[in-house]
């Protein structure tokens, strides 16, 4: 249904756009602010006690991405995939290598304090 939809444009690329635009270009937040505000402070507004940061026993979701990062989605054209992103992991398993999917998909539904649907 998603792919038939026309989704807004950051559904694809709002990372990419806060580490590049706001972050990298127009140097509105600092990097360490930028990946706080996309990792650490949504798991802790969610109640996510072992997710958005990187320390022993918390769920390794690690995202690996080249400086030049960039999301080319647009309200006309939304369905593009941001360039940049090289690793990821979730739940400790890589899902992208070298900018390709892996076919794994370890993630699963989150909701507040941790509870998993």
């Amino acid at each position: 249904v998603f792919l038939k939809a026309n989704p807004h444009p950051r559904a694809y690329g709002n990372f990419a756009r806060v580490v590049g635009k706001y972050t990298r270009d127009e140097k509105v937040l600092t990097m360490p602010e930028a990946i706080r505000r996309l990792s650490g402070l949504p798991a802790t507004n969610l109640g996510l006690t072992d997710r958005g940061f990187i320390k022993e026993g918390m769920y390794a979701d690690v995202v690996v991405f080249d400086p030049a990062i960039a999301d080319h989605a647009t309200y006309d054209k939304p369905h593009q995939y941001a360039i940049g992103m090289k690793h990821v992991l979730v739940n400790g398993k890589q899902v992208l290598k070298d900018g390709e999917h892996t076919g794994a998909t370890p993630g699963r539904a989150l909701w507040g304090a941790g509870k998993v649907h």
